[in-house]
């Protein structure tokens, strides 16, 4: 179902991983949209705004901000980051998201969670369930989204893959357990699908995976991917809780200590190109040597500019 035209999605965290991901696939698909950040003049939201896309000013934490930018909008995606504001910052903030979307009027949000819809002990899930909580209590039209782990979790630099997923992650949960797996893209396009389409979506739950590999089935797949195995830095989980903190090390015990199901079916019923892992990293495989030949050229012509000088 196409975007309707004109209307505007308000994207809360518009510049980090998920948002930035959300902004860009709605702007793509037809939506006018209003992304939101803190710092509208930083770098991280420059690239959106050499795209076009209106970038404005506003803080989860700050009601009225937040009511100027839902004004008029359509729709809201909203994602929450405990890394940033804690966890009790994270439940605050989405609250307020809550209570904003209400006494304006918005007549559709999308919410990105994680977890398994049930309190587990691991903090970062277990906010989201309580921000689900008042959501509904609040009469919120909200579709919750519960991705599973990202693929760029292997790749971003951010997430210090050496360490985390290919060194402490498999180290507390198991090499050789099944993961669910989904391209941060493919969830930007659940995203504008489920905005376009309110009358299947909102009151949906839907956990999405498109893909289940282990971590030992991930390493080969990248070997063969990128003609060696991933770049792996051992390091003391006591050191890594240091730098990180205590929820992702609390996440992956919990996983090895349970059995879940993962179903990949209800990410398929809504994206059927969903993109399987050595898809993905096929892809960035292929952009990343895309990227190298477009820059080649430019730099060739800069070093000829250099020697052409006095």
């Amino acid at each position: 179902m196409a975007a309707p035209a004109g209307r505007i999605v308000a994207v809360v965290g518009a510049t980090g991983l998920q948002g930035s991901a959300v902004t860009r696939q709605l702007s793509r698909d037809g939506w006018s949209v209003r992304a939101l950040t803190r710092n509208p003049e930083g770098k991280k939201a420059a690239p959106l705004r050499a795209l076009g896309i209106d970038v404005v000013q506003a803080d989860s934490e700050d009601t009225r901000s937040l009511e100027r930018a839902f004004e008029g909008a359509s729709g809201v995606f909203t994602v929450q980051n405990h890394h940033i504001s804690g966890y009790e910052g994270e439940v605050r903030q989405g609250k307020n998201v809550a209570d904003v979307a209400v006494r304006v009027g918005v007549p559709h949000v999308v919410y990105g969670a994680a977890g398994f819809g049930h309190r587990t002990d691991v903090g970062s899930w277990d906010t989201k369930v309580e921000i689900t909580e008042y959501m509904k209590e609040r009469g919120v039209p909200v579709t919750v989204l519960r991705p599973m782990a990202f693929m760029e979790l292997m790749t971003a630099s951010k997430f210090f893959p050496p360490a985390s997923v290919w060194h402490v992650m498999p180290k507390l949960r198991g090499d050789t357990r099944p993961v669910g797996w989904l391209a941060v893209d493919d969830l930007a396009v659940i995203v504008s699908k489920a905005l376009a389409d309110p009358g299947r979506f909102i009151a949906a739950d839907l956990p999405l995976a498109a893909d289940v590999r282990s971590i030992a089935e991930c390493r080969e797949l990248w070997r063969q991917a990128n003609g060696r195995r991933p770049r792996r830095l051992p390091m003391p989980v006591s050191l890594f809780e240091r730098f990180v903190g205590t929820d992702e090390t609390t996440m992956w015990r919990w996983l090895a200590a349970h059995d879940i199901d993962i179903d990949t079916q209800p990410t398929f019923d809504v994206h059927p190109e969903a993109l399987s892992v050595p898809a993905w990293l096929s892809r960035r495989r292929k952009d990343r040597v895309r990227t190298s030949s477009e820059t080649a050229p430019r730099m060739r012509r800069t070093v000829g500019r250099g020697d052409g000088g006095s």
